[in-house]
């Protein structure tokens, strides 16, 4: 069920009080929050023309939310196979959205005995007058291959290029070597058109089958796509004990997983750092502690000047919005701030506000304004 949180003056004296650990030196959080809704292990959440928000919930609910917090529930779902890191996941909108009604959503699917994998399915929005809404013309236009047991590192982030090719990323599924398997569509970035149907231009379109989806492998666990102002794609990764990655997507790359990594295996064993094997593309930026990355995108509003261009970066086990700067194929840690708890997912509002949501059964909906107003 969904509940109106604590009010938005406390939540944000609280916010303001909180110290950050920032690369910047930054004191406080340069913003305060207005918590606006809570949800039960939300996702992902995507914004509407009409200023409203999609939001998804891991055991299947689509969830329609007003600015201010009132919400109602999207049929038409499709059945996702919940439990770990599965359930449903991603959402976003087709470009041409206000058009076609298009959206796009990720999940967790159940195969033929105790296997899964990620699918991603798009559907015609069809909205209500009281608040709710249904999904039409479902269709599932992407799967991983082959479904594995398990149920870690789905990835299965979207999105589309400024040309209007989809982008999904694609866990390996804690399976290590399909990563580097081009017969396997796990540990990789795919690019489809926006119907499933395969780019003749991809890198691997010669090999046919599933190397015709991929773009770039070698990945461990993307849980973030973003396009920077250039048309440049950006994707962060959780590594395993040490080594979350920031990577600079590069068509046809190798970045390398699991023979290299800045981590280590949690059973100890060492993994070769990427410094030891050059052909494979090296991070951007490499964590150690780990900030257990989520939810990422490249802000590009007015009202944080100062972020134009910066990646931000949800941290779960940090807890912290992780701010980056972007220097040509390099980057580097900005600023973090300290929220108090593990953030799932970061989104950039229609006005310019950055909006979050925190993990968990009673994840808040936050939206983050210029501190001391405009």
């Amino acid at each position: 069920m969904i509940r109106l949180s604590a009010p938005a003056a406390l939540l944000g004296l609280l916010l303001a009080a909180t110290t950050a650990a920032a690369a910047d030196g930054d004191a406080k959080p340069p913003f305060a929050a207005r918590a606006v809704a809570t949800f039960n292990e939300p996702w992902a959440l995507a914004f509407l023309p009409d200023g409203r928000l999609l939001v998804t919930e891991k055991r299947g609910r689509l969830r329609l939310v007003t600015p201010d917090g009132k919400a109602g529930e999207i049929s038409g779902v499709p059945k996702v196979d919940y439990g770990g890191q599965g359930g449903l996941g991603d959402v976003v909108l087709h470009p041409k959205f206000a058009d076609n009604r298009w959206i796009y959503l990720s999940y967790a699917e159940a195969g033929d005995g105790d296997v899964r994998g990620a699918a991603v399915a798009r559907a015609r929005l069809a909205l209500e007058d009281k608040g709710g809404g249904a999904l039409d013309d479902l269709t599932v236009i992407w799967r991983q291959v082959p479904k594995v047991g398990g149920r870690g590192h789905y990835g299965h982030r979207l999105a589309f290029a400024p040309d209007g090719h989809l982008f999904v990323s694609s866990g390996e599924r804690q399976h290590f070597d399909p990563a580097q398997d081009l017969q396997s569509n796990l540990g990789k970035i795919v690019r489809l058109n926006e119907d499933g149907s395969l780019p003749k231009d991809n890198p691997f379109a010669a090999q046919g089958g599933v190397a015709a989806q991929i773009w770039t492998l070698g990945h461990r666990n993307p849980l973030g796509l973003a396009f920077d102002r250039a048309g440049k794609l950006w994707n962060i990764e959780m590594g395993p004990k040490g080594g979350d990655e920031l990577n600079l997507v590069v068509r046809g790359d190798n970045y390398g997983y699991p023979i290299v990594s800045d981590g280590d295996h949690y059973d100890g064993r060492d993994i070769p750092d990427h410094a030891t094997r050059p052909e494979f593309h090296a991070p951007a930026i490499s964590w150690t502690p780990v900030i257990s990355p989520a939810g990422f995108i490249i802000y590009s509003g007015k009202r944080f000047a100062d972020w134009n261009g910066n990646g931000l970066i949800a941290g779960l086990s940090s807890k912290a919005l992780v701010r980056v700067t972007f220097d040509g194929p390099k980057a580097r840690e900005a600023a973090r701030y300290a929220m108090g708890q593990r953030i799932r997912e970061v989104e950039q509002g229609p006005d310019g506000s950055v909006w979050l949501l925190e993990d968990g059964t009673a994840g808040r909906l936050l939206q983050l304004t210029p501190a001391g107003g405009e």
